[in-house]
């Protein structure tokens, strides 16, 4: 294959469960990512939480760009500065370490970014931006954002127009799945809110820089309760992790004497 041809290398972070009594730790990755990164034009790469800085700046350089995948549980709310609510789970201090890490460093090297569900919260939260804890109290006349019985809950949202989110999706009704209590509060100055629900919770945030694809979303586009149109958000973000093809010169012909 030609390096005209390759297919861009996309990192895919994982989940991580810490060693317990009788287990070890354990990371793993949801097919549903590496399916739909294949699906639209990539080879991804699982991306591990590794603990040294310049092993993964090495790592992120090869890539052409990265998904910020989300996680059954939440980014810590002691860490955050609240007081931790009922319904609040911290996922380990390892994985919300590691994701921190690689959204930081993957934004400083302005690498196409696709964080997804807890995924965008933390990109909000490590831009300056803030979180609501539990939607259901912090919003009034909050709509229901999870259901603990039906896994295939979905909603309408309001797209900005003129957005990559708007490009993405087009024009219609659009619904997507929604499984999470924690959501953006006050939105990082880095983004700009491109989808909310019809509650006013915000589902979807980019930079608005026409050269640099980085948007978040808080559903979740590579599951099996999404849509078919849902995979446009990678053919979108594939097509953002391409590298332009490179401008061959023609060379003057120079006439016979």
């Amino acid at each position: 294959m030609d390096s005209m041809s390759k297919k861009p290398l996309i990192g895919i972070t994982g989940d991580f469960r810490p060693e317990q009594k009788q287990t070890q730790a354990l990371s793993w990755f949801y097919t549903g990512y590496y399916d739909s990164v294949t699906d639209a034009g990539g080879i991804p790469v699982m991306v591990p939480p590794l603990a040294d800085d310049d092993d993964l700046k090495q790592m992120l350089e090869q890539l052409d760009g990265l998904v910020l995948s989300g996680c059954a549980l939440d980014l810590d709310p002691i860490r955050l500065g609240f007081e931790k609510h009922p319904a609040s789970r911290a996922m380990p201090l390892r994985r919300e370490d590691f994701d921190r890490r690689v959204c930081t460093m993957a934004m400083e090297m302005k690498m196409p970014l696709l964080a997804i569900g807890s995924g965008m919260q933390l990109m909000n939260v490590i831009s300056g931006g803030t979180l609501h804890q539990h939607v259901t109290e912090d919003v009034p006349g909050a709509m229901y954002h999870r259901d603990g019985v039906e896994a295939n809950l979905r909603h309408i949202i309001d797209i900005v127009p003129g957005t990559r989110v708007d490009k993405m999706y087009g024009p219609g009704e659009i619904r997507v799945n929604s499984q999470h209590h924690m959501a953006v509060k006050y939105v990082s100055k880095m983004f700009v809110v491109s989808a909310t629900a019809p509650d006013g919770v915000v589902e979807a945030i980019e930079v608005p820089d026409e050269d640099w694809f980085c948007v978040g979303v808080q559903w979740h586009p590579q599951n099996h309760s999404a849509s078919a149109l849902d995979m446009q958000v990678f053919e979108n973000f594939l097509a953002a992790c391409e590298e332009p093809e490179p401008q061959i010169l023609q060379m003057p012909v120079r006439k016979a004497a």
